[in-house]
């Protein structure tokens, strides 16, 4: 985020006033806990950050869900539950947000949280009840769901975390594009080594 900062003329900072805050968080994280050689292939995509930014809070909860929805099925196990909430807690703030409450889940949502049935089944028992407070799901919550999102990817047992995590940056960059409508459930898609890595592990989560 420093270059970001950089190149965008600003003072020189990882906290850099041309990207959305959320999106330059989970820049750092996902900087943060990638390898060395795979810190050298983030580089291509910091002009990309450049000017991508706005208080809709639309873009934070599509950011959070994202990361959430990438990490639940890969994440250890003992991460899931709290994964599970988060993708619960997003699609609900998503659903008010848009005057829908009663919104079916988005497909991605769906699939990840069908292949953790038990902590989606706690998740629904205790995760979505609750009202989501649009203060503190910007200040605090949507940081911690990626944060904790960044660290179960880079903590799964999968080929290529580095990939992963690369791929769910490019991803998230592509959602806060003005005019990018991802809220359609036939618009969105995992990257291909999410994809990969869940399908490996679905049979061992499952069981």
């Amino acid at each position: 985020m420093e270059y970001a900062s950089y190149l965008a003329g600003e003072r020189w900072s990882d906290h850099p006033a041309c990207t959305h805050p959320l999106l330059a968080e989970l820049a750092r994280q996902v900087n943060d806990h990638v390898s060395d050689d795979g810190r050298q292939e983030l580089v291509e995509l910091v002009p990309d950050v450049i000017g991508v930014t706005g208080a809709d809070l639309h873009v934070d909860a599509r950011i959070a869900l994202r990361a959430a929805q990438t990490a639940l099925p890969i994440a250890p196990e003992e991460w899931q539950r709290v994964l599970a909430v988060a993708v619960l807690t997003c699609e609900q703030l998503l659903a008010e947000l848009d005057g829908q409450p009663t919104a079916p889940l988005r497909r991605e949502s769906h699939e990840a949280l069908a292949l953790v049935p038990g902590a989606a089944a706690w998740a629904q028992r205790y995760g979505r009840d609750g009202v989501v407070s649009r203060r503190v799901f910007r200040r605090h919550t949507a940081p911690s769901i990626v944060d904790y999102a960044v660290c179960g990817i880079a903590q799964a047992r999968v080929p290529d975390a580095d990939r992963v995590l690369r791929e769910l940056l490019a991803a998230t960059i592509e959602d806060c594009r003005p005019g990018s409508h991802r809220d359609d459930q036939s618009e969105t898609t995992w990257s291909p080594s999410a994809t990969s890595a869940a399908g490996m592990l679905s049979g061992q989560i499952t069981a």
